[in-house]
């Protein structure tokens, strides 16, 4: 499905579009991911023996920490506004137009549970064969203090997580480059890679994973015009990864070959 960009959405103005909202996020991302794994690649220390940590504690002192982890988890759905601001047009609301409700609940959550494990598992069996083969860092999915509030920023970074990627890389960008009268293979390769590279920061067998999850999310909102599937998806995957580093006995997270933080 292919949409002229039309007398009103010069090409030139949605590629300028599409440049300035990707810079303010996930290209932004992307961008850096790329410096940091060439940095990674020339370093002393081999690539498998580096480690990553993600969800940060931010200060030694628990109440400031949460007010930074809830500032970061809110300036980073900025894009989100910004995405759905620019996608409502001609009186159709973006959460309508890209498929960002709940309708129906029941095969909305069915088809959110059923892509997760799809790519959740194939996802882990990558990560594992990138670190044995020295091509992954040691990925520490939650490097949080513990505290009352833990789980609770786990659960919202998840979902943050979630809303960025699908609403950006799978609802927006799919969008935009249809309406450039992008091919629809083309518009897939783009958006997989595009989530592809701003995970390279992780290693290649991560960045191999999400391409091949990009590719699927991608053809799955090219062909049902529906993100929230996607975003419950995500959010479970990122569920289990942060809240289980958080509280799995570490014997077990390194037989998973996850570190124990």
């Amino acid at each position: 499905m292919s949409v002229a960009a039309g007398p009103g959405r010069p090409a030139r103005r949605i590629r300028a579009e599409i440049l300035i909202v990707l810079g303010l996020s996930l290209g932004q991302s992307a961008v850096y991911a790329v410096v940091n794994i060439i940095a990674r690649l020339t370093a002393d220390v081999p690539l498998g023996e580096q480690a990553t940590a993600l969800n940060p504690s931010r200060s030694d002192r628990p109440y400031l920490d949460l007010a930074y982890q809830l500032l970061s988890i809110g300036f980073a759905l900025i894009p989100v506004a910004l995405a759905l601001y620019l996608l409502t047009e001609h009186g159709r609301r973006a959460t309508d137009r890209i498929g960002l409700t709940f309708r129906p609940p029941g095969r909305t959550l069915a088809a959110g549970v059923g892509l997760a494990a799809l790519i959740g598992v194939p996802g882990l069996a990558l990560y594992l064969a990138g670190r044995a083969l020295g091509i992954t860092v040691e990925v520490q999915a939650s490097a949080l203090n513990s505290a009352w509030w833990t789980v609770p920023v786990l659960l919202l970074s998840a979902l943050q997580n979630a809303l960025l990627e699908e609403v950006v890389v799978a609802g927006y960008l799919v969008e935009r480059l249809e309406q450039l009268g992008w091919r629809p293979v083309v518009v897939i390769a783009a958006s997989a890679l595009m989530r592809g590279a701003y995970h390279l920061y992780q290693g290649f067998g991560p960045f191999v994973g999400n391409v091949v999850m990009g590719v699927i999310f991608a053809e799955y909102y090219r062909r049902r015009r529906r993100t929230m599937p996607l975003v419950v998806a995500h959010a479970l995957i990122d569920i289990v990864a942060f809240v289980g580093y958080a509280y799995l006995p570490d014997e077990l997270l390194a037989t998973l070959g996850l570190g124990s933080g």
